[in-house]
């Protein structure tokens, strides 16, 4: 082949290290058409990262995989997650511990329990017709103290940035950075704190060293001593890669996981703050050198809305900014949507929203996210405890929801909704007939705009205000593959 063609499957071959990789071969015989569009293949191989959970004696873990069934992957393959430290490299996978979970099949969700603080951070791989969309849902219930309520995550492909606006310093708060190496090799890690003035000082955060396969777990308030209420928090990777989450507890809100928001972008979507919010924060920060201004839109069931009062939020280049934006939902689905009312500015950004009064108020976190786009999955939903919001916020979309079997039986099912332009919407999403145990739900992106969506799940306990939310972002379950053309005469040159 020519040397851009190597170079360019070469390229191919990196995109698909995102998630996985990509199951490649060139046309058969030279003089393809190779002005066809790029094909999109299934990956062949996922890797995903958990944190550890939670500190409390009086945590109960679950773990939930899901993997929808791709047309086109290898029937072969397999999927585990657990802790310890891989044999023979990371091309097998193995694990030194005892899986907490092993997926039977795709298409069908599988469970892992566990209890107390002891449990460490896991690494997860998935090969062949388990890696397309693999989703594996870490959801926490701890029954009392800091932190209390319901804490849910995803876990997350390895990668060598993440930004995390919404984390604090600030007393009361208890915000830890977990950060997890997958692979043989020692990642080093650089941590960078913002505050309403800009960078707090300090070198604590500089070169951490995370060994391979472990993970370490830094305190916000043992790399500065300043208190800020909003934090906006930069893990950088000098060499290697990791998985980064921030677990932010609080002493009287109880706690949840806060996502990375989606990479800066000059206008975001904050997608399904629940209908019940009694205080809703936004937290924003800008990278660059630039100030920006946004436009602040609450995407509602009838149509965008102005929030009196938050018609612009300014947001000074370096600096977090915390905007108060109260019960803006007023009992209706909502979605944030920011746009720069001028020049375009990257910015991130993400919500804190609480549920609930009094000593009964439970806290989440909703981070700017990316669209559905093709496909995205929310394992771990609960009859009557889950609500699935789906936000067009330019224009109309058709999607396309599929519920999996339970986890210990039950039908699939299937439904399409139209979603209006501009507008978000708490959707009836279809529950598995028959349904024991959990389940999972597919979105799927059929024609139409752009769509933005988040599940909320909320506590068993009617009288606790316990929730937590994860946005549906693309799963990456397949990637584009050129066509490439062999070219022989290479070889005389």
């Amino acid at each position: 082949m020519k040397r851009t063609t190597l170079s360019l499957f070469a390229g191919v071959t990196a995109l698909a290290a995102i998630t996985g990789f990509a199951a490649v071969s060139t046309p058969e015989a030279t003089g393809a058409d190779t002005s066809q569009p790029a094909a999109r293949l299934p990956v062949e191989r996922t890797s995903l990262l958990c944190p550890a959970p939670s500190t409390s004696d009086l945590a109960e873990t679950t773990y939930t995989s899901f993997t929808p069934v791709t047309k086109g992957a290898e029937e072969k393959g397999g999927a585990a997650l657990a802790a310890g430290t891989a044999k023979g490299g990371k091309e097998t996978g193995e694990k030194t511990g005892k899986p907490v979970l092993e997926p039977k099949a795709p298409g069908t969700p599988v469970t892992g329990q566990t209890s107390g603080a002891g449990t460490p951070a896991l690494v997860g791989t998935a090969e062949g017709s388990y890696a397309p969309g693999w989703t594996v849902q870490q959801t926490t219930e701890v029954a009392a103290g800091t932190g209390r309520g319901l804490q849910g995550v995803n876990c997350t492909a390895p990668d060598t940035e993440f930004w995390f606006p919404g984390a604090s310093t600030a007393s009361g708060r208890t915000d830890y950075v977990h950060l997890t190496n997958p692979d043989d090799s020692a990642a080093v890690v650089d941590i960078e704190l913002y505050g309403k003035d800009g960078a707090l000082k300090s070198t604590l955060g500089e070169g951490i060293t995370v060994p391979p396969h472990a993970s370490e777990s830094l305190l916000l308030s043992t790399l500065s001593d300043v208190e800020q209420t909003d934090v906006t928090v930069h893990v950088g990777v000098r060499s290697g890669r990791v998985g980064a989450a921030v677990q932010a507890l609080d002493d009287k809100t109880g706690g949840d996981w806060l996502p990375a928001a989606a990479d800066p972008a000059s206008s975001l979507v904050l997608p399904g703050i629940p209908k019940d919010a009694t205080a809703v924060r936004l937290v924003l920060f800008t990278p660059g050198g630039t100030d920006a201004d946004l436009k602040v839109r609450l995407a509602s069931p009838s149509g965008p809305i102005t929030p009196a009062g938050h018609e612009t939020v300014h947001v000074n280049a370096g600096m977090t900014t915390g905007v108060d934006l109260g019960e803006i939902t007023r009992g209706e689905a909502g979605s944030l949507v920011l746009t720069p009312t001028g020049g375009s500015v990257p910015v991130v950004a993400a919500v804190r929203v609480v549920r609930g009064k009094g000593g009964e108020q439970e806290s989440a976190f909703i981070p700017a996210a990316d669209p559905v786009g093709a496909r995205a999955t929310a394992a771990d939903n609960r009859a009557k405890s889950t609500t699935l919001s789906l936000a067009a916020t330019t224009e109309a979309a058709k999607v396309r929801i599929t519920a999996s079997a339970g986890t210990k039986g039950g039908t699939p099912a299937s439904e399409t909704y139209t979603i209006k332009g501009g507008t978000t919407q708490n959707v009836e999403a279809p529950v598995p007939a028959g349904l024991e145990g959990t389940y999972a739900l597919t979105v799927e992106t059929v024609s139409g705009g752009p769509v933005h969506a988040s599940r909320t799940l909320t506590g068993q306990d009617d009288d606790v205000a316990s929730f937590t939310v994860q946005t549906l972002s693309d799963d990456r379950g397949t990637v584009s593959v050129p066509n490439a053309d062999e070219d022989l005469s290479v070889l005389q040159r």
